[in-house]
């Protein structure tokens, strides 16, 4: 990609440089996943004006920029030294510098360093400014599919290094109705999916090394991705994301609403719109939206024929 450099940050110049960008603030960029080819155009024009660009990783991102044509003063900024780095930040921001802050991969903050960046900067009255990109959360919801489901979801990132710790975030991941999302290291995959095995039946999907040259998106039972796993030694490379699909074929059937949660969408229907009754009750109960909401019509019409009786 360096020998296009400067057409790509001719066109980030021409598409994002009539934005404002002002100074004295940090830019959280997110960076590409995998894929050099999935950077933002903004991002680019965020980083050709930085002062100083902040990373994770300095020669990570130093050979990060160069692919982009970039050459820019560089920051070590990561979890064993964010509290810290973070002060210098606010102290470069403070003289007016452009800092952009960068993890290895993604978007910081989200799995990796730059929360508590982001909240000494904003703890000092200075302003933080977003700037999105490639993700492989999103990614894999996006090809990820479910029947049924309403696109609600809960970010788990990565489980407990420790196995009892572990097992028992597993077991509440199966008792949660929602779709579930996994972070795992290639490392530790083959734990974690001994431990899914313990959700049986219940859907999974795999996304292995996304955007990359040797992406890999498999769905099974998540009874069967350690043998999936063991399959080809390939499988067990790379960086994972996971989605634990959502419980919404048990939660269709007549009897998957349980006698309590119709019991609070009763209360609820008695004094609110049937939309608002039906979202609140979700997030109570955790059931779908789409369940509950058939439930409610059900009820709803039950009771009007039951007062023209």
């Amino acid at each position: 990609m360096s020998a296009s450099s400067p057409s790509l940050l001719a066109a980030a110049h021409d598409a994002a440089g009539h934005q404002h960008y002002p100074q004295g603030a940090l830019y959280m960029v997110a960076t590409p996943i995998g894929n050099l080819a999935d950077i933002g155009l903004r991002a680019l024009q965020a980083l050709s004006l930085a002062d100083t660009v902040a990373c994770e990783d300095t020669r990570h991102t130093a050979t990060l920029l160069q692919g982009y044509g970039l050459h820019k003063p560089l920051l070590a900024l990561h979890e064993h030294n964010e509290a810290e780095a973070a002060q210098t930040v606010v102290l470069r921001l403070q003289q007016g510098q452009r800092v952009a802050y960068v993890s290895d991969a993604g978007t910081p903050g989200v799995s990796d360093p730059g929360a508590r960046l982001a909240a000494a900067v904003t703890e000092a009255g200075l302003r933080c400014v977003p700037v999105p990109g490639a993700s492989s959360i999103t990614a894999l919801l996006s090809v990820a599919g479910h029947s049924g489901w309403d696109g609600s979801f809960v970010f788990v990132g990565f489980l407990a290094s420790k196995a009892a710790e572990r097992q028992r975030e597993v077991r509440q991941i199966g008792a949660d109705a929602r779709a579930c999302v996994l972070l795992e290291a290639p490392h530790r995959i083959e734990a974690l999916a001994r431990d899914l095995a313990s959700l049986g039946e219940r859907t999974l999907t795999v996304g292995r090394e996304l955007t990359k040259q040797f992406e890999e998106i498999a769905r099974m039972p998540a009874q069967d991705f350690a043998g999936w796993l063991q399959a080809s030694e390939h499988r067990r490379r790379g960086e994972f994301v996971l989605m634990v699909h959502p419980q919404i074929a048990q939660a269709n059937e007549a009897d998957g609403i349980s006698a309590g949660t119709l019991r609070t969408l009763d209360l609820l229907l008695a004094e609110l719109p049937l939309k608002t009754a039906v979202r609140l009750c979700a997030e109570i109960s955790g059931q779908p939206r789409n369940a509950l909401y058939d439930a409610a019509l059900a009820r709803r019409q039950a009771s009007a024929s039951h007062d023209k009786g």
